[in-house]
């Protein structure tokens, strides 16, 4: 018996260390090449482009940043010609943006961080619940702790006409994601975890227009757009379309409408690889942001979530790895299936950053970008970790399988050998 147990223990033993030999490779991206040599950044552009061109299906409109410059650019379509001043819808890279408006109203004096959302809202309340709703506040719903678990996903809706309003799309949002029930509820405690809230940001977006008084289209052009010259940028969709909407295609290469969304904060974004360089341009050393103020940048860029023992979220920013500094690269990425694609990433330690906008591939701009990560600071940012970790399970797993299977055979065999005695002489 001591013996089996001696195996079992030994068997234990391997596992772990099979899994923990499977997890710093894919946390520290073992086995994997950067698309070019450190600092060689026409290298890293002529790799992103190839890799654009072999797996693009309808557009893309790439900016790489060095710096605090735009070094190079490219863009690609399947379609009519895209270029640095092509509007794309691009998903949740709103949110980004949408912290902005709200962390300005912060430095306004007209909300504070900390308080109850509940203090400010007339129009809309969270629905009672075991939990105590005066602990959602705006940096917690900012960084998706607020405990509201919703999960939403939008995907939308065919027409304008089609939408909601604003509250009752937080009660429950005709166009939630598939296996989302689309409400917006308090259903863990505030501040206990990190949670993916889409509905959070609606909720901020609702905020927005009931302390500035001004539809949120509006407060967001004339409060951050604006002032940063991001003159084609918008989250009203039919100045979209008078600006001129890039071509929208899915994975098969077909055109793909647009949608027509209520959670333009989560969501419904509207921009320019130009203009998004614009942004990510202002939060570089030496740029020039009009908006916010240098400490309220810097806050932004705090930990306020982790996951996994991993710090992921700043008050609306995503925290992708360490940038080598003492800090992170931050930004934020978008996708609306089947069609768009986007994200932006930045080290606020050097200036340098990257914008990619897609559509036709919903992975694209994300790999993309944590190519970027791993090319600038040799750490896999948390997207690339999320996206190889069902590959790295199955490989723990077949290992695991292999281990037992040796384990066994070994005890099958050291029991035939027992049961045979000792050899008569």
């Amino acid at each position: 018996m001591r013996s089996l147990f001696l195996h079992v223990g030994a068997v234990l033993v391997f596992c772990g260390m099979w899994g923990a030999a499977v997890f710093a490779a894919l946390d520290q991206g073992w086995g994997h090449s950067a698309l070019a040599d450190a600092g060689d950044v026409a290298g890293f552009e002529q790799a992103a482009r190839t890799l654009a061109e072999e797996e693009n299906a309808g557009n893309v409109s790439f900016a790489l940043i060095e710096g605090g410059e735009i070094v190079s650019e490219f863009h690609l379509s399947k379609g009519e010609a895209v270029g640095s001043e092509s509007v794309f819808q691009v998903a949740s890279l709103g949110k980004w943006l949408t912290a902005w408006g709200v962390m300005a109203l912060v430095e306004d004096g007209e909300l504070d961080l900390d308080a109850p959302v509940s203090d400010y809202l007339s129009r809309w309340q969270l629905p009672a619940s075991e939990f105590d709703a005066s602990g959602v506040t705006v940096r917690r719903l900012l960084s998706h702790t607020a405990g509201l678990t919703d999960g939403l996903g939008y995907d939308g809706f065919d027409r304008e006409q089609d939408r909601q309003t604003l509250e009752a799309s937080l009660s429950r949002a005709a166009d939630a994601s598939p296996g989302k029930d689309g409400r917006v509820v308090l259903g863990s405690e505030p501040g206990s975890g990190f949670a993916y809230s889409g509905g959070g940001y609606t909720l901020l977006q609702l905020l927005v227009e009931e302390v500035s008084g001004q539809p949120f289209p509006e407060y967001m052009e004339a409060r951050v757009f604006e002032p940063l010259g991001m003159d084609r940028t918008t989250f009203d969709h039919a100045r979209a379309i008078e600006l001129g909407l890039a071509e929208n295609f899915a994975p098969d290469g077909k055109a793909e409408p647009f949608r027509w969304y209520t959670a333009l904060a989560a969501t419904s974004l509207f921009t320019t690889s130009g203009d998004m360089s614009r942004f990510v341009l202002a939060q570089a050393p030496g740029g020039s942001n009009p908006v916010l103020s240098g400490q309220t940048i810097t806050l932004m860029r705090e930990p306020h979530a982790a996951q996994m023992g991993a710090d992921i979220w700043g008050l609306g920013t995503m925290l992708y790895a360490s940038n080598n500094a003492g800090g992170f690269i931050i930004g934020h990425d978008g996708s609306n299936e089947p069609a768009i694609n986007s994200a932006a990433r930045l080290d606020p330690a050097t200036g340098d950053g990257i914008v990619i906008l897609s559509t036709g591939n919903p992975l694209l701009a994300t790999k993309l970008a944590g190519e970027w990560v791993f090319w600038k600071t040799g750490n896999v940012d948390s997207l690339t970790f999320a996206s190889r970790l069902p590959t790295a399970l199955a490989v723990f797993a077949g290992g695991v399988i292999l281990i037992l299977i040796g384990a066994i055979l070994s005890l099958v065999v050291r029991r035939r050998r027992s049961s045979r005695g000792p050899k008569e002489l």
